[in-house]
């Protein structure tokens, strides 16, 4: 490893999409860590070469990550932190970092005061920006603040880097440089389209497949099947006759994507949102087309698993963008 590697740490590691970012920035791996099987069966596949530990963050010890290092310096310390904790934060007096489900937070922090990083990135989901009346987002800031490390959030829109995708998350970075942090500019003034990016697909029937890894149809009830015909290219359930359109649940289920726009937000549940002229949900490689995967990373496990580590990726082409930023600001 020479003196010019920029080196990084991937917590909450899924299957990679913020080290498929950082890695085209010519960040070199030190070790990542992901607790989920399936993201690590599908990050190991795609990353051969990086050190993946399949273990729950809160049973890693501090010598584990000080051996895991082999004595390297650590740049950068990245992660999309796991935040389950709105409905009971702040709630009885509690702070949401305190939230034993908001523990992942702490964890990041350890991590980062045992080794010490030039710089780190976290993900999150952008309520956290507003959630609690501000009071968690300053949490969050106080607690890196602590340790050292001049931090900054900014809520990043996807579709503002050439992501064919309204997603909206919280990125918080924070350095003990000295420097102001910054978060990359925009990089397209025109948004992306669905259409865009997956019309060249093989067209698929319900329960079709093809060669093409993860190209692969779910495949639909007879009574589903009725329902989606109805609905038009970026059409929702209204456009389904009342006496079968569905009366309750999720709003953003029984729609369409809309070929001339960027796709609603990839979650890690897709099967009610329609393609947007073919009867049938989106498969997990259109999905990751939408997420800015590349067509040679291919997904590992069940076809709902699948789903889920696509909904959770942070976008590659967006975690190369931040890439870029942080690897100015180590560099100056």
């Amino acid at each position: 490893m020479g003196s010019d590697t920029i080196t990084y740490v991937d917590l909450f590691a899924g299957v990679g999409g913020l080290s498929l970012g950082f890695e085209k920035e010519d960040f070199e791996n030190v070790f990542s860590i992901d607790f989920d099987r399936d993201a690590c069966k599908t990050y190991r596949r795609n990353f051969p070469d990086n050190a993946l530990l399949e273990k729950d963050i809160k049973d890693l010890t501090e010598k584990e990550i000080l051996d895991l290092t082999e004595g390297r310096e650590v740049d950068a310390i990245i992660g999309g932190t796991p935040c389950q904790g709105f409905s009971m934060a702040g709630g009885i007096g509690r702070k949401f970092i305190d939230d034993p489900r908001n523990h992942l937070f702490r964890e990041f922090a350890r991590v980062v005061e045992i080794l010490n990083p030039k710089l780190f990135v976290i993900e999150n989901v952008a309520r956290v920006f507003n959630h609690n009346k501000g009071k968690t987002r300053e949490e969050i800031l106080g607690l890196f603040g602590d340790l050292g490390y001049r931090t900054d959030c900014k809520v990043l829109n996807s579709a503002d880097y050439g992501v064919p995708q309204i997603r909206s998350r919280i990125f918080f970075i924070g350095n003990r440089l000295g420097l102001a942090n910054e978060f990359p500019k925009k990089t397209v003034e025109k948004h992306k389209t669905v259409g865009e990016v997956i019309a060249k697909l093989p067209r698929l029937e319900s329960g079709g497949s093809s060669r093409i890894p993860n190209h692969v149809a779910m495949n639909h009830s007879a009574q589903m099947l009725e329902k989606m015909y109805y609905v038009s290219n970026g059409g929702s359930r209204a456009d389904i006759p009342s006496d079968i359109r569905p009366k309750s649940g999720d709003v953003r289920k029984y729609i369409r994507y809309d070929s001339d726009k960027p796709s609603v937000c990839i979650t890690g549940d897709m099967r009610k949102v329609f393609h947007y002229d073919q009867n049938r949900a989106l498969t997990v490689r259109e999905l990751a087309r939408i997420q800015t995967f590349p067509d040679d990373f291919v997904f590992d496990g069940t076809r709902i698993s699948q789903q889920m580590q696509v909904g959770n990726a942070v976008p590659p082409v967006l975690a190369q963008a931040l890439a870029k930023t942080v690897k100015n600001q180590l560099k100056r």
